[in-house]
């Protein structure tokens, strides 16, 4: 059984005990979350796909904690113009795992 849900803008494919990084979410670590905007629940093959959620679906997740994304370093240089500027940032993210798909027929 897996579920696509959708966390802020992104969209992510989940299964039971897979643990995924999100977006920052402001919660705290060992807390659960409920996810209800589920678009997609497959079940032994059948699909149950939602216009635009599945009505009654659900996922429970646990907060595992808030990491750090790894460093992206953006570099811009002009040539013959002795210019060159190099900055970076690490996202910031929060580190949830999967604890269960229910589909609330």
């Amino acid at each position: 059984m897996y579920a696509i849900i959708e966390i802020g803008s992104k969209q992510y494919n989940v299964k039971r005990d897979d643990v995924i990084e999100v977006n920052r979410e402001e919660v705290a670590k060992g807390d659960t979350i409920t996810i209800d905007k589920v678009l997609l629940v497959c079940k032994d093959k059948k699909a149950e796909i939602g216009q635009p959620y599945v009505t009654g679906a659900k996922v429970e997740a646990v907060v595992l904690g808030q990491i750090f994304g790894e460093k992206t370093t953006v570099y811009k240089y002009r040539r013959r113009k002795s210019s060159h500027s190099e900055r970076g940032h690490r996202s910031q993210l929060t580190e949830i795992k999967i604890k269960s798909i229910e589909l609330g027929l």
